[in-house]
C-alpha cells in the first residue's frame, strides 16, 4: 500500500468531481478533519462496554419529519399565479433539499399549454440553471418531442421537487410529503388537458399505484390532480432510456399515442 501523502492539484480536482457526484456537497462541521492523520494516530484501548439490563432496553429514536406538509398545502392553496406560486416556493424553508440545492427549479416551457409533462426532480445541470431537463436527459426529451412536432413553445414542464436531492437520488417520502402540494397547485394553476409522466416517481404519485414504470406506461388514465380533470400518459424517463437504449422503442409508441390524443 503506498505511503499517504498530499493529493496534488489534477487528483484533487478528481476527488472533489467525485465527491459532489456522489452528492458530498454538504460540509457537517465548521472546520475540516485530517482521516489520514487521526488513521495515524496510536490506538488506544477501548474500555469495555457495560452490560445492558434486558429490563432497560435503549429508548427508541424519534423520527419526525422536518416541516408538516399541511403548511405546504396551505401555502400552495394562497397562490392565485404561478408567479405566486414561485414567490411563494422559493421563500419556502421546510425542506431539507433546498439547503442543500443551488437554487428553485420551478419550471420550464410554455404556461398556457395543454400538455403538462412531470419529472422527479433536478439533477446538476438543472440545479446549475434553474431549469428542468436541460442535461443529457433534457435533450433526449427535447428530441423526443420533436419527434411529435412539439417544442418547449408548445409544453410546460415541471417536477416532482424542485430542489435537487443530493447525488441524484430519488426523492425521500418525507420530501415528497413536502413537496407534492407545490406541484398539483401547478397543475391547477396550469389546468393543461394532456398531462404525461416521466418516470417511476411521478407514476406512483400522481397516478396513486405501487405498480412500477414498466407496467403503467403507455396507458391513459382520468386523473384528478389537485382540483383539476385531466388524461393522462405515464412512459419512461429520458435518463432511463439513455441506460437502456432498447427501451426507447417503447417510448416511442408512448410518443405516437400522445400525437394521436392530440390531433383527435
Amino acid at each position: 500500500m503506498s505511503e499517504n501523502r498530499p493529493l496534488n492539484d489534477a487528483e484533487a480536482r478528481t476527488a472533489l468531481d467525485w465527491y459532489r457526484a456522489v452528492g458530498v456537497d454538504f460540509a457537517v462541521g465548521e472546520e475540516p478533519v485530517d482521516r489520514f492523520a487521526a488513521s495515524a494516530a496510536p490506538s488506544r484501548a477501548r474500555p469495555a462496554p457495560a452490560p445492558v439490563s434486558e429490563a432497560a432496553p435503549a429508548p427508541a429514536v424519534a423520527i419526525s419529519l422536518t416541516s408538516d406538509p399541511t403548511e405546504t398545502t396551505a401555502l400552495a392553496a394562497s397562490a392565485q399565479t404561478l408567479d405566486a406560486l414561485r414567490a411563494v416556493m422559493d421563500a419556502y424553508e421546510g425542506c431539507l433539499l433546498k439547503k442543500r440545492a443551488t437554487q428553485l427549479v420551478f419550471a420550464d416551457g410554455n404556461p398556457e399549454a395543454e400538455i403538462m409533462l412531470v419529472g422527479e426532480g433536478p439533477g446538476e445541470q438543472e440545479d446549475l440553471q434553474g431549469k428542468p431537463f436541460v442535461g443529457r436527459a433534457g435533450q433526449l426529451l427535447d428530441r423526443m418531442l420533436a419527434s411529435i412536432g412539439l417544442d418547449r413553445t408548445k409544453v410546460y414542464i415541471a417536477n416532482m421537487v424542485p430542489w435537487r436531492p443530493p447525488g441524484n437520488r430519488e426523492p425521500s417520502p418525507e420530501e415528497m410529503a413536502l413537496c407534492a402540494p407545490f406541484l398539483l397547485r401547478q397543475v391547477e394553476l396550469v389546468a393543461p388537458k394532456f398531462l404525461v409522466t416521466l418516470g417511476n416517481v411521478p407514476t406512483k404519485s400522481l397516478f396513486q399505484t405501487q405498480n412500477g414504470i414498466t407496467r403503467m406506461r403507455g396507458q391513459w388514465r382520468d386523473l384528478t390532480v389537485g382540483s383539476h380533470p385531466v388524461r393522462a400518459l405515464a412512459t419512461l424517463h429520458p435518463a432511463y432510456l439513455l441506460r437502456t437504449p432498447a427501451s426507447k422503442a417503447m417510448a416511442w409508441r408512448d410518443m405516437l399515442s400522445l400525437k394521436q390524443a392530440i390531433d383527435a
